[in-house]
């Protein structure tokens, strides 16, 4: 699988396909948007860590060009790949342009399901997890779950996700921002957990870019306590 190869280390460390939709309908809201978002890549690009900051140029390239690309087909939405602290900060730009009437209308924020914490798909999303629980299906759960009482406006959890039905479970939300001091609170709450309980199982599946963005997490955030893992040492296990 691709995401053992090269897709697990991004989700590790939090980046994953963030979305929205502009209500409004209007390619002006969008537009703004991804001056929005490009603008807050380039604020986390100077703070970010060595691991992230080839993923937040990647993402600066993609937003600077999306509209050229005119990758929109009917509803007025973007993806960008962002980490906790990216789609935060995107949020909370958005809701203060709709509350100040620089968007005309409320936006709506969402994701794929082929993301960091969403989803629990063996042969995909979760296969780079060698601890064993690559094969339960807890992570989309606990996601849908949390987010639900964090703030979302809905949320859904289903089945099939591109590998076939029985093979993968998914949990999705969706959260208005309409530019209120609620709003804002909610993203910022949910979008935390929705992106760090997957990094912390990845961490604890014995990913290190997943155990090093959870520990730096605890670090900035004091009110986030995780148990992290003890390393086992494979020479004493391999003796045994």
């Amino acid at each position: 699988s691709y995401v053992q190869d090269i897709m697990g280390d991004v989700f590790a460390l939090g980046f994953g396909p963030f979305r929205w939709v502009c209500t409004s309908c209007d390619p002006a809201d969008l537009e703004l948007t991804d001056k929005i978002a490009l603008d807050v890549q380039r604020d986390l690009l100077a703070t970010a860590s060595v691991p992230s900051q080839g993923q937040i140029r990647d993402n600066m390239l993609w937003i600077e060009q999306a509209g050229a690309n005119k990758m929109v087909v009917g509803s007025q939405a973007r993806i960008l790949y962002a980490d906790c602290t990216g789609r935060q900060t995107i949020a909370k730009h958005f809701n203060d342009a709709v509350r100040d009437g620089r968007l005309k209308g409320p936006v709506v924020l969402s994701r794929d399901h082929h993301d960091v914490s969403g989803t629990d798909s063996p042969f995909r999303e979760t296969s780079d997890m060698y601890d064993g629980s690559a094969l339960t299906a807890d992570m989309s759960i606990q996601n849908v779950i949390g987010d639900s009482f964090r703030g979302a406006s809905w949320v859904a959890i289903h089945n099939g996700g591109g590998v076939g039905w029985g093979e993968v479970s998914n949990g999705g939300f969706g959260l208005v921002l309409d530019g209120t001091d609620d709003a804002e609170r909610k993203s910022n709450q949910m979008l935390f957990w929705d992106v760090l309980n997957g990094v912390n199982r990845r961490g604890w599946a014995g990913n290190q870019n997943g155990y090093d963005t959870i520990v730096g997490a605890m670090k900035t955030r004091p009110d986030l306590q995780v148990t992290l893992p003890n390393k086992a040492d494979d020479t004493l296990l391999n003796g045994l």
